[in-house]
């Protein structure tokens, strides 16, 4: 009996491990394939940014679209964005039976908004707009860094990344309370993007942060960011929901989102932002800089000065040359410094611009709106917030925002640039340390990493992640927390996942082996494997025949191994994902051309296309999808025929290729299948694939 027992135990423990490997290396797949797309949305960025920099206007009419063209919310002041977005001016029909809000919010409002948005019903744009109007005026009045204390509440509650899932907020709610003055919540930024709802989240969010400014406080997270919205999702809802002032919602959300506080310090010892910090991270710098300026933390670039003005001599005597290499992965500032008084002309102008600066600030403090802030650049330029006070440069204040908002913890000591995610940085233990040291904190709470657990510790359990996000990337794929944090401060974790079948798949964990529930998850991580290696099966080809010298079709495992990591760059364990992918080999070697027929079998059975246009496709979609909503700068839907003639024109530019106007017309005349005079996603799409055919 003994003996069995021992034998039992054996073969339990290696199908435990077997199953724990499957788990790890699913989820290494969902990361990174998640992170390789964030490193396609700034790539995107970049060449959007590299394109207008190079691009000189030749009318005010091209200037001004140009300008508008990433961030259109920008380009208006404060009275006329109050002015374009007035709510009094939209009547709510007597057909209305959503829920209905007056100002000052109350309580039962609140509740009736839970209650609508369970019954799937939406809240009218007048309501939306006037939410948004006061909830950005109190955002203005906050600090950019939140201070709670644990000594007007019994706890506060933290949460971390929701991602549009209505369904996670409900469980919160449900599990610990709604918001109340004995009841704090923190939610730690990425209320949007991905999920479906992310709307109605941020009007519950936004709707308890009035009735309760006390208790309720939100940080921004990297998401809360017009330029990614454009690519995972919220752009895209809140047209969906409202056809008619769409436009309006959406500007409005774009100006709210850069005046969110970006952290939290509960009784000055536990800091609690989104992402991360850096070697460089500075709370006085934090403390002081002017948030709303960064409505995009992507956008860092300067639109280039125009080649008939004059070189200016650079700082150090080195002329500064009029060609850029394009921007790639890397979004780190280079060096800076002010500009020395030995160089006349450079300090004039140094000058001339921190005295405007000082004007500027003057207006804004004096609520004047004459001139508009100036465009977040990533040149150095001064940024003076009190004329006895530091200066810093934008560059410096920029890093400082983006690292906070973007950055990871590594397990290795120091710090460096974040290439897997393409922005921000990782941080290491030691930085960890010294940071707490320096401002005499306890640990850090971050949210924007997706925890299997919901919540992990790490750096010596100083750095707490919180993720309430359940089945963030597939039913049953990972739990959902949330922290609460007494006057001792000590954390306590409270997971769930919301979504039904997810919940008895783990009743069934609770109670046997999790095969069905990691077989489902698993499942789905292959698909979107597969998929992305069918996107690159041209690249794939080239790279298999460098290993089959005498063109005989075949290959060895290990050269398919690493064939496939030289062409994705995903860093996943091929090898001991191979039994999932390849499923026939002969003596050892992978017929690979067969074994990519497969591939393009399996995504023909979905769709309808000829396999190398289909290729192309699945390797763009989200790319051109993105190029077509920051076309079409008005969120119509369509793109105009003069929005296409000015982005042609960015093009044509940066390809030395030229085209009159007649050209052009002629060019999207022929795009426009339909002859409606405006171009949809599926004519883009489809004359995509022509040109590529």
């Amino acid at each position: 009996a003994f003996k069995a027992a021992v034998l039992i135990q054996q073969w339990y423990r290696r199908y435990m491990a077997r199953l724990e490997m499957r788990r790890r290396c699913t989820w290494r797949i969902f990361q990174s394939i998640e992170y390789a797309c964030e490193q396609d949305q700034i790539k995107l960025h970049n060449f959007f940014s590299y394109l207008m920099d190079q691009f000189t206007p030749s009318s005010s009419k091209e200037r001004d679209f140009i300008s508008r063209m990433f961030i259109s919310g920008e380009s208006y002041k404060e009275a006329e964005l109050e002015k374009y977005c007035d709510y009094e001016s939209i009547e709510v029909p007597d057909s209305y039976t959503g829920p209905h809000l007056s100002f000052p919010l109350l309580p039962d409002h609140a509740t009736a908004l839970l209650e609508a948005f369970q019954q799937k019903q939406q809240l009218h744009a007048r309501y939306v707009l006037n939410l948004l109007h006061e909830t950005r005026k109190h955002l203005k009045q906050l600090p950019n860094i939140s201070h709670v204390s644990t000594c007007y509440s019994e706890e506060v509650t933290v949460c971390g990344d929701l991602h549009g899932q209505l369904d996670d907020l409900f469980l919160i709610f449900y599990k610990n309370g709604l918001p109340s003055p004995s009841k704090s919540y923190v939610f730690n930024g990425d209320f949007v993007d991905r999920g479906k709802q992310s709307l109605e989240i941020l009007v519950i969010l936004f709707t308890f942060l009035l009735i309760y400014p006390k208790e309720v406080h939100l940080n921004r997270g990297n998401h809360e960011d017009h330029m990614v919205n454009l690519r995972y999702g919220f752009t895209k809802e809140v047209m969906q929901k409202y056809k008619v002032h769409g436009k309006k919602i959406l500007r409005m959300f774009q100006n709210v989102f850069c005046w969110l506080p970006l952290a939290t310090l509960i009784d000055q010892k536990v800091l609690i932002i989104h992402g991360g910090i850096s070697d460089t991270t500075d709370l006085n710098m934090l403390e002081k800089i002017q948030r709303d300026k960064f409505i995009s933390v992507l956008r860092m670039k300067k639109r280039k000065e125009s080649s008939r003005k004059p070189e200016i001599p650079a700082i150090n005597g080195e002329s500064k040359s009029d060609t850029e290499a394009a921007p790639g992965l890397s979004l780190q500032p280079q060096s800076a410094q002010a500009p020395s008084t030995a160089k006349r002309l450079e300090f004039s102008r140094w000058l001339r611009q921190t005295v405007q600066e000082q004007i500027d600030t003057c207006r804004r403090l004096m609520d004047i709106s004459e001139s508009e802030p100036e465009e977040l650049t990533y040149s150095s330029m001064v940024s003076l917030k009190d004329v006895d006070g530091p200066c810093w440069t934008r560059q410096e204040e920029w890093k400082q925002v983006l690292d906070l908002l973007w950055s990871d913890p590594m397990a290795q000591e120091g710090c460096r640039e974040n290439k897997v995610r393409g922005g921000g940085c990782y941080f290491g233990p030691d930085v960890t340390e010294k940071f707490l040291a320096k401002y005499g904190l306890q640990f850090l709470i971050r949210s924007h990493e997706c925890k299997q657990e919901g919540y992990e510790f790490c750096h010596n359990r100083k750095v707490l992640t919180i993720f309430s996000a359940s089945n963030y990337y597939e039913i049953g794929s990972n739990r959902g927390a949330y922290v609460k944090l007494g006057p001792d401060l000590i954390p306590h974790f409270v997971q769930y996942q919301a979504n039904k079948t997810a919940h008895m798949l783990t009743m069934t964990q609770r109670q046997g082996i999790p095969v069905a529930l990691i077989s489902r998850v698993e499942e789905s991580a292959f698909r979107a494997l597969r998929e992305k290696l069918f996107a690159h099966t041209s690249a794939l080809i080239s790279a298999f025949k460098a290993y089959d010298r005498d063109n005989t079709g075949r290959i060895t495992l290990s050269n398919w191994a690493t064939a496939v990591e030289s062409v994705l760059r995903l860093g996943l364990p091929w090898r001991m994902l191979r039994p999932q992918l390849v499923c026939s080999t002969k003596d050892g070697m992978l017929e690979y051309k067969s074994w990519l027929d497969d591939l393009a079998m399996e995504q023909r059975s979905q769709e309808h296309i000829q396999s190398s246009l289909l290729e192309v496709i699945y390797r763009n979609r989200s790319n051109l999808e993105t190029i077509f909503r920051i076309i079409d700068r008005d969120h119509s839907g369509l793109i105009s025929f003069e929005e296409f003639q000015q982005t042609w024109k960015l093009f044509s530019s940066h390809m030395n290729i030229e085209l009159t106007d007649d050209g052009i017309n002629d060019l999207v005349r022929s795009i426009d299948f339909n002859k409606d005079g405006n171009i949809d996603f599926n004519e883009f799409l489809e004359a995509f694939r022509l040109v590529k055919q």
